[in-house]
């Protein structure tokens, strides 16, 4: 029996209206060769340990997404998932688990659900919530199937303003809101140690459950 907690992450993304839109992006958009640090990657890894198994898919072309096909490859990972599983969200990573589990039954045990800086509606400039990904009215199956949920956002958030943590929490009042001062904007940070103790605490109590 395995006995590692699975943790299930899904990056951002971005969507276009159009093909014209995302042709535009690609034309503008900033390069450079520095490297690209983010705490999702090797710091998680490191930071939980060899008591985790971090699951990060490779959701299908992720510059100009669609839920539906997200929604398919996520779905073909579920077998592979055992109960008592943390699903973290990041941007439109959190859009999608918001969406998929406000609509769908999960068959799996959720221990916890992070969802961070995700926009709820259309209102951020430059950044259309589309392809599939806008939310329904209801989101009460997303509380229920997973009662420990956690968003966070941001105050110096450019892309996702604050105002967008109310909307969902007018829809998810039970859920735990955590705003921080600053997150280098749209939380690109190298390290996140806030949320690697709050995993370590539930995988704590799931063992105690277990148990």
């Amino acid at each position: 029996m395995n006995h590692k907690t699975q943790l299930f992450y899904i990056y951002g993304g971005q969507t276009f209206k159009s093909k014209r839109d995302y042709l535009y992006y690609l034309e503008n958009m900033k390069v450079s060769l520095e490297p690209k640090v983010y705490w999702s990657d090797d710091y998680l890894t490191n930071a939980l340990g060899t008591d985790f198994e971090i699951i990060r898919p490779k959701m299908p072309l992720i510059e100009n997404a669609k839920y539906s096909e997200w929604k398919i490859c996520f779905e073909r990972y579920i077998p592979l998932l055992r109960d008592d599983i943390i699903l973290v969200g990041s941007s439109l990573g959190g859009v999608f688990l918001a969406k998929y589990l406000s609509e769908n039954r999960f068959p799996k045990r959720i221990l916890s659900t992070y969802l961070i800086c995700l926009p709820y509606s259309n209102s951020v400039p430059g950044k259309d919530l589309v392809g599939g990904f806008r939310l329904s009215a209801d989101l009460s199956l997303l509380a229920t199937s997973s009662p420990r949920l956690t968003l966070m956002f941001s105050k110096d958030d450019l892309v996702v303003p604050l105002s967008h943590a109310a909307k969902y929490m007018k829809k998810l009042p039970h859920a735990k809101l955590i705003v921080y001062e600053n997150k280098n904007g749209h939380f690109q940070v190298s390290e996140f140690p806030e949320i690697v103790e709050m995993i370590r605490t539930d995988a704590k109590e799931r063992t105690h459950l277990v148990q």
